[in-house]
């Protein structure tokens, strides 16, 4: 366990003496051929100085799962990000050890799922920002009211000469009028360093820091500083040389550019099969924030991975600090089974077959003690069961504690010995061994079985889609369901503004208002091709029956009906419905959308 020592604090660091490094400016770009030749696999370099030891007295975790992690696959639903929020608030506890999580700003789906986090209240996780290094971002920082926000600001010769064409005093003019807007709005700026790791650190990396430190100190304020290693080069070895040594990478920031530790944080990228211990090495060497995402999902090989970082954490301070670990068993599941998201099954701590052993001495071992081959009691620790393979001694009770621990099954879901299922899994496993097989049945045959005869285990790609498509619904009901036109109530102006929308969306295939007692007020806006099929459908009729309609006036939201098909068209098809409010936000009336199904997924490319 770690000792943690006395935290160097923002004024410690304000009046300690220390030398001031001096930008070096340069023609030519510094790229460190001789460390990154870029034909030939990059060199550790050593310079043999070593560097001890010098944690800070508080160290936490940051999260970038909705920002970099959305950077590696596709951009998670509203609804989802919402959910992964709370599970990142009750694994991190009350006390913060997951302090903060970030945001893209752009679009408005980014935008809707910091309000609803905003909503939540929590102290921790903090809903903080990324913008770039410009200016007129920082309306949408305003906007959001955000506290924080993240600012490219890239420091290697790589970005500054070959991506953004300037040289190194230009790129620090420009960083540092950004951070002066920034602190001028009250708003704390987080420098991203991005790819520190091929950096000049005394010749750049150093002298922007002082300046941001003397900019923060003029207007009263503190400035964060991120270390990017944008493509994982750092190394933690001992003895190592900069720039790819995160030791002496700390210690530049800590003790020579006068950073304090609380302001620092280690963001890595796991190229090289180093970012969870380059991250911890950060930590123990005087950096107090490491940056990280659920399941480590980030751009190429990903972000150092939160599951990790909070048993790392446990390791390093002998103290869970309000952290439950459990929740990482519910990530999992959640990225299973509501995401999509295929997890391998040996990745560590939430893979399927993370503790499950199959060779014939080990579980022998672990009959007699299971402290033999755990790692430690996962079934307190992360409510994940210790499980063996399966054989012709397993019966029933074996197959059900089998498909339990490897699906992570919590209470209220976990199946009996008598399940249907596990009877006919066992039934196929009996005739197995009676027609001569000697061997222990796979985690992928069983596997298999389970998706064969427990399909409610699984979700299957037609569930993701039409999760996304009826996401994709409600956001364009939400949409139009707020535009003055509808809220008006005054039907020609309402039709205007629907055969409009039904012109931008060919996949809608009838569109109408009704008022609060049900009756349509609309006429027929339908596709030019279906207003003949739609001639007999009448202003007469009461809908104040209709499922569509009274759903959301009875909840205030959105509602999205399944799927069925039309009698009208024959075409599959999905409704939504929305409550229309007047400016004293009562519910006036409905407006509905009947969507084809198979047009919606095909505009949007959901397959």
């Amino acid at each position: 366990m770690v000792t943690m020592k006395k935290s160097k604090s923002f004024l410690d660091n304000r009046f300690k003496k220390r030398e001031r490094f001096q930008l070096q400016d340069v023609g030519e770009p510094n790229l460190f051929r001789d460390v990154f030749p870029y034909e030939e696999v990059c060199r550790v370099e050593f310079d043999h100085r070593v560097e001890l030891i010098d944690p800070p007295e508080e160290i936490f975790i940051t999260d970038t799962t909705f920002r970099d992690g959305q950077q590696a696959r596709p951009p998670y639903t509203v609804q989802q990000i919402v959910d992964l929020y709370d599970m990142l608030h009750r694994l991190g506890g009350p006390n913060g050890v997951i302090r903060q999580t970030e945001f893209f700003l752009y679009s408005d789906r980014d935008k809707e799922a910091v309000q609803h986090c905003f909503a939540k209240g929590y102290r921790y996780p903090e809903v903080t920002g990324w913008i770039r290094a410009n200016k007129d971002d920082f309306k949408l920082v305003r906007e959001m009211g955000l506290k924080e926000t993240g600012i490219l600001t890239s420091v290697s010769d790589y970005h500054i000469f070959l991506k953004l064409g300037k040289n190194r005093r230009t790129a620090m003019i420009d960083y540092l009028r950004v951070v002066e807007a920034a602190l001028a709005e009250g708003v704390k700026p987080r420098c991203h360093f991005e790819d520190i790791t091929r950096a000049d650190i005394y010749g750049f990396v150093v002298p922007l820091a002082q300046e941001l430190m003397r900019l923060a100190q003029e207007g009263g304020m503190t400035v964060k500083i991120r270390l990017c290693d944008t493509l994982g080069l750092g190394v933690p070895y001992p003895g190592t040389a900069l720039p790819r040594s995160v030791p002496k990478l700390i210690h530049a920031l800590v003790e020579d550019a006068g950073i304090p530790s609380e302001e620092l944080e280690w963001h890595g990228h796991n190229d090289f099969h180093k970012v969870l211990v380059n991250s911890t090495t950060a930590w123990l060497y005087g950096c107090s924030g490491i940056n990280g995402s659920l399941l480590g999902f980030g751009e190429r090989t990903g972000n150092a991975p939160i599951e990790g970082l909070i048993i790392d954490y446990i390791s390093l301070t002998g103290d869970q600090n309000g952290v439950d670990p459990t929740v990482i068993t519910e990530i999992r599941n959640y990225y299973e089974r509501v995401i999509g998201e295929h997890i391998p099954k040996n990745y560590p701590f939430v893979g399927a077959e993370f503790n499950t052993t199959r060779a014939g001495i080990h579980a022998d071992g672990i009959l007699k003690d299971e402290q033999i081959y755990n790692i430690f009691n996962t079934t307190k620790i992360l409510n994940r069961p210790l499980t063996i393979t399966i054989n012709d001694k397993s019966g029933t009770a074996g197959i059900a504690q089998w498909i339990n621990a490897y699906f992570a099954l919590q209470e209220g879901e976990r199946l009996d010995k008598r399940h249907p299922g596990v009877a006919k899994i066992y039934k196929w496993v009996k005739n197995e061994y009676d027609q001569g097989r000697t061997t222990d049945i796979s985690s992928d045959e069983m596997g298999k079985k389970a998706r064969k005869y427990l399909p409610e285990l699984f979700i299957s790609d037609f569930d993701l889609i039409k999760q996304r498509a009826y996401e994709m619904a409600a956001h364009l009901i939400e949409e139009v369901v707020d535009d003055p036109d509808i809220r008006s109530m005054d039907p020609p102006r309402q039709e205007a503004l629907l055969e409009k929308i039904e012109h931008e969306n060919p996949f809608i295939q009838f569109l109408y208002v009704t008022d609060d007692k049900g009756h349509k007020i609309t006429r027929n806006i339908t596709r030019p091709e279906d207003r003949a099929k739609y001639e007999k459908i009448g202003s007469d009729v009461d809908y104040s029956n209709r499922e569509w309609f009274i759903e959301p006036f009875k909840t205030g939201k959105v509602y999205v009906t399944n799927f069925y098909t039309s009698v009208i068209t024959g075409a599959l098809c999905i409704t939504v419905s929305a409550p229309i409010r007047n400016k004293d936000e009562a519910i006036v009336g409905i407006l509905g959308m009947d969507l084809r199904f198979e047009e919606l997924i095909k505009t949007e490319d959901l397959t």
